[in-house]
C-alpha cells in the first residue's frame, strides 16, 4: 500500500489532484473554526467546555458539521441541507412525472436536477439557520450552560439577518468546495467532505473515553473501543462489498455484416443496497418527538412520556423504535431507488435475458424477488451497526457520544472504499499495481 501512495504522488496528474484535494479540505476545516458575527465566542467556549460532548438532540448535525454546529461558525450547518437536498429530490423523482422525465434524459436532464438541488439546498441552509440562531437565542442550544442564553449578543432583526445570510453562504461555499473537487480533485466532493468532518471529531472523542476510564487510567477502556471499532469496520467493509451477481446473457444480432452482441454480464446487487440514507432517516424522526418537547415546554403527560422514552437513546423503546425504523426505511428506499420494471424493460430492449428466466414480466418479478430477499440481511445489518454506539455508551456508563457509530462507520468506511478504487483505477490506466491487491 505504501509503495501504491508512493507511486500515486510520483505521477504528476495525480500529484496534482490530490494535493488540490488535500487544499480544500484544508480551507473546509478553517471554515469550520471562524465564528459567525453576532456570537460571543468566550460564552461558546464556556459552554462547550461544560456539556464535554453531551450533545444531546444536535449530536448528529454537529457530527456532519465536524463540530462547527455547537461553535456556531460560518461553516456550523455542515454538508446537511446539502444532504437533505439531495434526498428530498431523490424521493420526488418517484412522485413527480416532471423530474422522472428529467432523470431519464441523461446528463442533461441530471444537470437541471442538480441546479435544482442548489436551490433547494439554499433555502433549507435559510431555514436551519434561522432556526439555529433562535435556539441560541433561547439558551436550548446548551441547556446545562449558566451562560446558554448569553450566547447572541444583539437581537436586532439586522444582527439576526446577518447571521443566517453568513450561514447560508457559508453552505453554498461549500457546495462549491465539493464541486470542485469532484471536478478537478480525488473522489466524490461532497463525500470527501462529509468524510473529513465526521473524521475530524474521533481524535477528541477518542481522548475524553481515556480520561473517562477508570481502569488502568482510562487505558482498558480506550483499547476496548478500538478493538470494537476496528471490528466495526471489518464488518462494514465486508458487507458493504458482498453483493449478489445476477448473470445477464446478450442474444447475438447481425446487422448488415457485422455481430453485435453474444456477451454475458451481470447486474450487481448489493447487500447493503441503501446505504447510509435509512440509518438517517430514522434519526432525524426520532428527534422530531423530542424537539417538539424541547420547544413547547409542556409539563403534560405526553410530554413526560416522551422525555423519558425518546430523549435517552438507552431506553428500550428508542432502541425497539429506532431499529424498527431503520429496518422499514431500509425497504422503502430500496423500493423506491431500484425499479426491477425499470431494468427488465432496459434488458428486453437491448435483446439481454437472465438465464432461465424469460424476458419481461418474468425477469421484473425475479429481480424483485431477489431485492427483497437481499434486503432483509442488509437492513438487519444497518440496525445492529447502529445500535453499537447505545449499547456501548451503557456499557462503558459514558456520557460522550461513543466515537465509533454506526452512521459514522457507515460513512467513513464507504467513502474511503470509493475514493481508494478510484485512485486505484487512475493508477492500473499506467500500469501501476493498486492498493487492494
Amino acid at each position: 500500500m505504501l509503495t501504491a501512495f508512493a507511486r500515486a504522488f510520483k505521477t504528476p496528474d495525480l500529484r496534482k489532484k490530490l494535493l488540490f484535494t488535500l487544499g480544500i479540505i484544508v480551507l473546509f476545516r478553517l471554515g469550520q473554526h471562524i465564528p459567525i458575527p453576532g456570537i460571543d465566542y468566550k460564552n461558546v467556549q464556556t459552554c462547550m467546555d461544560l456539556a464535554k460532548g453531551q450533545q444531546g438532540l444536535f449530536g448528529l448535525v454537529n457530527m456532519f458539521s465536524g463540530g462547527a454546529l455547537l461553535q456556531i461558525t460560518i461553516f456550523a450547518l455542515g454538508i446537511m441541507p446539502y444532504i437533505t437536498a439531495s434526498i428530498i429530490l431523490q424521493l420526488l423523482t418517484v412522485v413527480i412525472p416532471r423530474l422522472e422525465a428529467l432523470k431519464k434524459e441523461g446528463q442533461s436532464g441530471q444537470a437541471k436536477i442538480t441546479q435544482y438541488t442548489r436551490y433547494l439546498t439554499i433555502a433549507l441552509a435559510i431555514l436551519q439557520g434561522t432556526g439555529l440562531v433562535a435556539t441560541a437565542r433561547s439558551g436550548s442550544l446548551f441547556q446545562s450552560c449558566p451562560v446558554g442564553g448569553q450566547i447572541v449578543r444583539d437581537d436586532s432583526i439586522f444582527t439576526t439577518a446577518v447571521m443566517v445570510i453568513t450561514m447560508t453562504a457559508g453552505t453554498a461555499l461549500i457546495m462549491w468546495l465539493g464541486e470542485l473537487v469532484t471536478d478537478r480533485g480525488i473522489g466524490n466532493g461532497m463525500s470527501i467532505l462529509m468524510f473529513v468532518s465526521i473524521a475530524a471529531g474521533f481524535p477528541s472523542a477518542m481522548w475524553s473515553i481515556k480520561q473517562q476510564g477508570k481502569i488502568m487510567d482510562g487505558w482498558l477502556e480506550f483499547g476496548l473501543v478500538i478493538l470494537c471499532g476496528l471490528a466495526m469496520v471489518g464488518l462494514v467493509v465486508f458487507v458493504e462489498q458482498a453483493q449478489r451477481r445476477i448473470p445477464v446473457q446478450y442474444a447475438k444480432r447481425m446487422i448488415g455484416r457485422r455481430s453485435y452482441g453474444g456477451t454475458s454480464t451481470y447486474i450487481p446487487m448489493k447487500v447493503n443496497q441503501a446505504g447510509v440514507i435509512p440509518v438517517i432517516f430514522a434519526s432525524s424522526l426520532l428527534y422530531i418527538p423530542a424537539l417538539i418537547v424541547q420547544f413547547s415546554n409542556s409539563k403534560a403527560g405526553w410530554a413526560t412520556w416522551i422525555s423519558q422514552n425518546f430523549v435517552k437513546g438507552d431506553h428500550p423503546v428508542y432502541i425497539a423504535t429506532y431499529f424498527l425504523l431503520i429496518v422499514f426505511f431500509a425497504f422503502f428506499y430500496v423500493a423506491i431507488s431500484f425499479n426491477p420494471e425499470e431494468v427488465a424493460d432496459n434488458m428486453k430492449k437491448y435483446g439481454g435475458f437472465i438465464p432461465g428466466i424469460r424476458a419481461g414480466r418474468p425477469t421484473a418479478e425475479y429481480l424483485s424477488y431477489v431485492l427483497n430477499r437481499i434486503t432483509w440481511p442488509g437492513a438487519l445489518y444497518l440496525g445492529l451497526i447502529a445500535l453499537v454506539p447505545t449499547v456501548a455508551l451503557v456499557t462503558l456508563n459514558a456520557n460522550q457520544n461513543f466515537p465509533f457509530g454506526g452512521t459514522s462507520i457507515l460513512i467513513i468506511v464507504g467513502v474511503g472504499l470509493e475514493t481508494v478504487k478510484q485512485i486505484e483505477s487512475q493508477l492500473q490506466q499506467r500500469h501501476y499495481e493498486g492498493f487492494l491487491r
